[in-house]
């Protein structure tokens, strides 16, 4: 029977996902958010070897994907295809996935800074709602632009885009939260955003770690220019 046969490649994934282990690392990475090996092993039930395999396996078959951060290493699923196989799956077992728990204090979590852009629950926000409002759009692996739209609105808060894109760095490029396990806006776009959050005072930095604190001000502003709300 030939490799590329469809029936052999449904069979293979569908072992893949089969195995127990293996099925609750994958419906646990249903909520969208990105998880480490060891937070997967528990999951799972099984040792950190076994995880490993079990990962490798998942990753031939295309179905989780490895992002690097910094030091760290998270699994996603690869793609919202796997996410709707899996949901359609749950459908037919009458299962659901268990729920991400995050352990960061509560202060980092709402709002930081990341090197030089916003991060933490607001960060993740605002970067959804950038391309909720069709401002920001993917622009090949791992970048993204502006739309005219973007461009147009992001001016109007006081970003100077022309100045930004001119740098001789990454112009916008998601960045996985540590806390949330979803993407914030990093790169020149990103450190021009907080900047300008900085200035017109919508946040004001902790002294003494990285928080951020929104301002009543702030408050009113992101809603109103962006729709995010705190």
């Amino acid at each position: 029977m030939p490799v590329d046969d469809p029936e052999v490649a449904v069979s293979s994934i569908a072992s893949a996902i089969g195995e127990p282990a293996r099925a609750r690392m994958l419906y646990s990475l249903l909520d969208g958010r990105a998880r480490t090996a060891t937070e997967l092993a528990a999951v799972a039930e099984v040792t950190p070897s076994t995880t490993s395999a079990h990962l490798r396996r998942l990753e031939r078959q295309r179905l989780v994907k490895l992002v690097a951060q910094g030091k760290h290493r998270y699994f996603s699923l690869d793609g919202v295809h796997v996410a709707a196989a899996l949901e359609a799956l749950s459908v037919l077992a009458g299962g659901t996935g268990s729920a991400f728990a995050p352990t960061a204090p509560d202060r980092l979590r709402a709002a930081r800074t990341c090197y030089d852009h916003l991060a933490g629950t607001l960060g993740v926000r605002i970067h959804d709602r950038l391309h909720e409002l069709r401002w920001l759009r993917a622009a090949g692996e791992g970048s993204y632009d502006l739309t005219p739209l973007g461009v147009a609105g992001l001016e109007k808060l006081g970003v100077d885009v022309a100045s930004t894109r001119a740098l001789r760095r990454r112009f916008a490029t998601p960045c996985l939260d540590w806390s949330e396990r979803r993407y914030h806006l990093a790169g020149a776009l990103g450190a021009a955003l907080l900047g300008m959050a900085l200035q017109r005072k919508w946040l004001a930095r902790d002294l003494d770690s990285r928080a951020l604190t929104v301002t009543s001000y702030g408050r009113r502003e992101l809603r109103r220019c962006l729709g995010v709300e705190t």
